[in-house]
């Protein structure tokens, strides 16, 4: 057995690739467009799996735009996706200054939670130990769900 993708839904392609790509910092590695289907899936890797040699055999995150509008709901119950990050602090601060709210701050120094246009839950990770903690981090509290 083998790990592939995790797929989720999207309700507007635009803004996914923007949050994803732009401010999350995943890279698009396929597209494909399903006249017959009238879906769109967009695969995506992280840059550390997309570069290296088995790319190809690495898991991606498979966004699915169907062209028929339907409304999406309860993002949170599948769970998140988690992805590992060099600089936790670093990388919560790039986010917020791209307008994106830390839902859970990483207090810790570990681990933050932030969300989708879509609302689907994503864990940031700090790669290795826990960072000092620092603020505005340490007494930033939590907003909303995550």
């Amino acid at each position: 057995m083998k790990y592939l993708h995790t797929m989720v839904r999207i309700s507007n392609v635009d803004a996914s690739l923007d949050f994803f790509c732009d401010k999350l910092g995943l890279q698009e590695i396929s597209r494909y467009d399903s006249d017959k289907g009238r879906f769109t899936n967009i695969f995506l890797a992280a840059p550390a799996d997309h570069a290296s040699a088995a790319a190809e055999k690495a898991p991606t995150l498979e966004l699915t735009y169907n062209w028929d509008p339907e409304e999406y709901t309860g993002g949170r119950n599948f769970g998140h996706l988690a992805f590992r990050v060099e600089d936790i602090y670093a990388t919560c601060q790039k986010l917020m200054d791209g307008g994106i709210t830390i839902n859970r701050p990483p207090r810790d120094g570990r681990m933050a939670f932030i969300k989708s246009p879509d609302g689907i839950s994503i864990e940031l990770l700090q790669s290795g130990e826990a960072l000092p903690s620092q603020e505005p981090w340490a007494s930033m509290g939590n907003t909303g769900s995550w």
